[in-house]
């Protein structure tokens, strides 16, 4: 009696899961196995996982506002710095301590969770987003590539970056395909996550003041042809093949009056409570951030750090790292606008770059704040995809392990604020 063996090739594993179920599949990959080698780094320096993932840096700030509310501050004499927790914006510690009832473990289980939820949601968004501009292969590759970032590491740590990435993501797909009052909703939300948010709102901003002004104040018909990704001859099932531009279709003109005006509220709202808790309404919330040494110089501090490692005046590797991710991240940002990219997605990663590259304070930690502007990374997706899948599970690989072993150093070895 004969025997059919059935093998599993890439092929029939397409064909037998749902592509947003593939994407996923990969960042769980790469993201999980990241959290075993740290998890088995954290065992061999005799520290708790846990507490390396739930209590590292920013995230004891987090979980003390989900336990206790606002209201600590923490002086330091020698710098002169003042660290006040209403730095931090609220929606995740309300998440945080919303799941804290629910789970058991305590605050620091609770906290990874919503980030893990909140980067599998943020994984599928990504994907959707490039799926949406370059087709399906293009779209799981830019998810496998956003997983394997050198600061990736924070995706699975009790942080916000991943829950803004998320929210980012559906916001931007929101606009893609015209669901406008969804997009509002989404950046006001976002807005309540980081103070980064505010790149999220101006995403649905400018976007609307461009449907409004290309039509007269008006919308009509499908709405105003946006700039697209071109996709470099990617073709996939359902996909959109080179040439084709993407669109940002419109609704009713109310729908996109009140998107316009709506997005920044979340930000807004909680910039203005600080200052009126401070009895400066327009500016107390930049002085809490100057007094944790954060401010916006245009420049002038990021380029200062970057001549001293280019002229050997800085040797830690975190330092360097750092230095080179920026360089990179101009290059793609050059890239992506050569690239006929919607207008969203430039003005959500112009002003994170903008926040990013201008402000000073804290020169390590930029790389983290630029890990929710995937959208950097659609070049690469779009060229990875013409290559052949072999050598893109390798190239993929690579970086994955070569991410690993950064942020189990970022975080057991280096020491610099994440």
């Amino acid at each position: 009696m004969a025997t059919t063996v059935s093998v599993l090739t890439p092929a029939r594993v397409r064909a037998a899961a749902p592509s947003p179920v593939i994407a996923l599949g990969v960042f769980a990959a790469v993201r999980g196995s990241g959290v075993l080698v740290l998890s088995a780094a954290s065992w061999w320096a005799g520290r708790s996982p846990v507490r390396v993932l739930g209590g590292s840096w920013d995230s004891v700030w987090y979980l003390w506002i989900a336990g206790h509310g606002y209201g600590r501050i923490q002086m330091w004499p020698a710098s002169g710095s003042v660290q006040s927790d209403v730095a931090f914006f609220p929606l995740y510690p309300l998440l945080v301590r919303a799941a804290s009832q629910a789970l058991p473990g305590g605050l620091a289980v609770a906290g990874l969770a919503v980030a893990w939820a909140a980067a599998a949601l943020a994984a599928v968004g990504v994907y959707r987003v490039g799926e949406h501009l370059l087709g399906a292969r293009a779209g799981v590759l830019l998810v496998a590539l956003w997983a394997a970032l050198p600061h990736a590491v924070v995706l699975t740590l009790a942080y916000t970056e991943a829950l803004l990435a998320a929210l980012a993501a559906w916001t931007l797909y929101a606009l893609l395909r015209g669901r406008w009052l969804w997009a509002a909703g989404l950046a006001v939300a976002a807005g309540l996550t980081r103070p980064t948010g505010i790149a999220v709102a101006a995403a649905v901003s400018v976007a609307a003041a461009h449907e409004l002004l290309a039509r007269g104040g008006g919308v009509r018909g499908r709405g105003v042809r946006g700039r697209g990704v071109r996709g470099r001859g990617v073709r996939s099932s359902g996909a959109r093949s080179s040439g084709v531009r993407g669109r940002v279709r419109g609704g009713r003109a109310a729908e996109v009056w009140a998107a316009g005006l709506l997005a920044p509220a979340g930000w807004a709202a909680y910039v203005l409570a600080v200052g009126v808790r401070g009895r400066n309404p327009l500016g107390g919330y930049f002085t809490v951030q100057r007094r944790w040494g954060s401010r916006f110089d245009f420049g002038a501090g990021a380029l200062g750090s970057a001549a001293k490692v280019l002229t050997g005046g800085h040797v830690a590797l975190a330092t360097t790292v750092t230095v080179a991710v920026l360089a990179v991240a101009g290059l793609l940002a050059v890239l992506l606008a050569l690239d006929r990219t919607p207008l969203p997605l430039l003005a959500y990663t112009g002003v994170l770059l903008l926040i990013t590259f201008g402000g000073a304070g804290f020169f390590e930690s930029k790389p983290r704040f630029l890990l929710p502007a995937f959208p950097l990374l659609l070049p690469v997706a779009a060229v990875m995809a013409r290559a052949r899948p072999r050598t893109a599970v390798v190239v993929t690989g690579v970086l994955a392990g070569l991410s690993h072993g950064y942020g189990a150093y970022l975080l057991l070895v280096a020491r610099v604020a994440l």
